[in-house]
């Protein structure tokens, strides 16, 4: 479900199934973080709250968030990390669960996830885990965590295997967006959100890709009625893929596409790349894969790569990927999820396959190789 009124968007997700369905509220609008509290106190009381955020997040908008609180009568203790992805490790879950079981928070504590996707999986683990799982509060301060990981319940940490194979699905009780925090994001990390809204388009809304790539002057200008706009449809559609698949079973699928080779990509850069940035290349590369296996229509890869190009994002692997190493951590990614197929589409805006085909396909690796690599 979703509304609009001078509170801003407001979406409902639900999820589960006949027995222990539950809700919760995905809030939309400027200056929301100011207005936190009240929001807060409303929809999840509790003796205290726990902040977790990262060393450059708390700097900008850690004080802001706690003044909120604070007019509300809401007591809250700010737990920080060094930001950085090479920072979301087990190490990184230990030391804020032992601030937490130091601080006396118990099961009645509430985890407020204040940052971006990094923050989002490594505080949602601490709230999945911690005294058998408390509930979680999502705010996100880039357009990657607020168009995309901040709804649908995957938190976790990094191995040095490779990212998110410690996790979970615990889903949040609350999210709260407010698009004008995205004034201090660098335009490569608004571009790199883009990438996950066009997958949004891309895989269940042909429409809202279009409008995407008409709306880029005005998405990279920061207007605020187009990024609460652009926030508020992948919300929606995001929303009703978890509602359909709350637990991972199966149609959630569908949002895969793009990131087999993302993955891969992330691992050949040695995870320097943004996610958005890897995501734009594997879906480039999965579009034109699914032309050459006869799936996709044709034309679409070359639309596909046109639009991601003006929005300032990569379309291919670096010059000096071989086969050798593009296989390499192809096989690493198929070992550690126990399959290597692939979500393709059909067209723009529809996924090729169907539930019983798993919503997605099996790709030799000389395909994939053939089209990556020439």
């Amino acid at each position: 479900m979703s509304s609009q009124n001078q509170d801003g968007h407001r979406t409902t997700v639900t999820v589960g199934r006949s027995e222990g369905v539950s809700a919760y509220d995905v809030w939309v609008r400027s200056g929301l973080l100011d207005d936190a509290g009240a929001l807060i106190g409303d929809a999840c009381r509790a003796p205290r709250y726990a902040i977790i955020t990262d060393s450059q997040v708390y700097g900008v908008y850690g004080e802001r968030l706690h003044a909120s609180l604070s007019a509300e009568g809401l007591a809250a203790v700010t737990f920080r990390f060094a930001a950085g992805e090479w920072n979301k490790t087990r190490e990184t879950w230990i030391e804020l669960t032992d601030g937490l079981l130091r601080a006396g928070f118990g099961r009645d504590a509430v985890v407020i996830a204040l940052g971006g996707g990094v923050v989002g999986d490594a505080a949602g683990f601490v709230a999945a885990t911690y005294l058998g799982g408390v509930p979680l509060i999502h705010m996100p301060t880039t357009l990657l965590a607020m168009v995309d990981s901040c709804v649908g319940g995957a938190v976790g940490v990094d191995t040095g295997v490779g990212k998110d194979l410690v996790a979970a699905v615990h889903q949040p009780s609350l999210v709260l967006i407010d698009p004008s925090l995205l004034t201090t994001l660098p335009m490569p990390h608004i571009a790199a959100g883009l990438a996950a809204a066009f997958k949004h388009g891309l895989t269940l809304d042909a429409g809202y890709f279009e409008e995407l790539a008409g709306s880029l002057e005005r998405i990279f200008a920061r207007e605020p009625a187009g990024l609460e706009r652009l926030i508020a449809r992948s919300i929606e559609i995001k929303a009703e893929v978890v509602s359909r698949d709350a637990g991972e079973e199966g149609y959630r699928r569908v949002l895969d596409f793009g990131h087999r080779l993302a993955r891969a990509q992330e691992a050949i850069s040695g995870y320097a790349w943004l996610h958005g940035e890897a995501l734009a290349v594997g879906m480039a590369a999965e579009a034109a894969i699914g032309e050459a296996v006869g799936v996709t229509r044709g034309g679409v890869a070359g639309r596909i790569r046109e639009v991601l190009e003006a929005a300032r994002l990569p379309v291919a692997v670096e010059a000096d990927v071989d086969a050798e190493r593009l296989l390499r951590a192809l096989k690493l990614d198929r070992e550690r999820r126990g399959e290597g197929r692939y979500t393709l589409l059909a067209d723009i805006g529809v996924v090729a396959g169907s539930a019983e085909q798993g919503w997605a396909r099996e790709v030799s690796d000389e395909v994939v190789c053939r089209v990556l690599l020439g």
